[in-house]
């Protein structure tokens, strides 16, 4: 699952990245308010992380260009612990939610995951579909007889992603573009490679094959 992070603090950015990959989460960043308001209408992204003292433009310009062009991706703005009005014009503005510097990253990936649960409708903590249930926190899939699997990083964000958007057809460059950042190399077989490993993991009638497509992930087992 891909997220967007504007942050212009180098020391900040490092602890995130380090941090969210751990979580599940490929990112890609931006430094200042005029370079990520134009990432931010790529249409890779399940959230942005906005700081709002940004350089060239500040994040609630960049968040209020954004929300008047229709692109309603969800944003949790960071603000200074005192300053309460940034809260309000933020969540005026469009914002989802806040968190106020400094704080602590297990606050901040559990509002992330919220704000996702939310924009996709599922309860938070676990994503269940059909017998499969996802622990996001552990990683790790529980099957209908119980029995649970430790899953890889690459496998834990692939099957989230699928887990997300049951029986939609996802195209092997969607599955990429939620697996890599812009900064790695990509290859398309690794899909294949991951969809095979989740087959033997899930069962193979889970994730269907569609030709010239991508796959689907199917609600209910075969």
């Amino acid at each position: 699952m891909r997220l967007l992070l504007i942050e212009d603090s180098d020391d900040l950015v490092s602890i995130l990245k380090k941090d969210l990959a751990k979580a599940g989460f490929s990112v890609d960043v931006a430094y200042d308010g005029i370079e990520g308001e134009y990432m931010g209408y790529e249409s890779l992204y399940e959230l942005v992380i906005l700081d709002l003292g940004l350089p060239k433009r500040n994040g609630i310009e960049v968040l209020q260009n954004w929300r008047a062009n229709r692109n309603n991706v969800p944003v949790l703005i960071l603000t200074a612990r005192d300053a309460w009005h940034e809260k309000v014009d933020g969540f005026k503005a469009g914002a989802d939610d806040y968190l106020a510097k400094p704080f602590h990253i297990e606050e901040l990936l559990a509002r992330v995951n919220a704000i996702i649960h939310r924009a996709h409708q599922t309860p938070g903590g676990k994503l269940q579909i059909g017998d499969l249930i996802l622990d996001e926190d552990r990683q790790q899939v529980t099957l209908k007889n119980g029995a649970s699997h430790e899953l890889t990083g690459t496998e834990f964000k692939l099957l989230r992603f699928f887990l997300l958007h049951p029986g939609q057809v996802l195209s092997k460059s969607v599955l990429i573009g939620q697996i890599y950042d812009f900064e790695s190399d990509k290859d398309s077989n690794v899909i294949e490679v991951y969809v095979n490993h989740l087959r033997h993991i899930i069962g193979k009638q889970r994730i269907e094959t569609r030709r010239g497509q991508g796959y689907v992930f199917r609600e209910m087992s075969g």
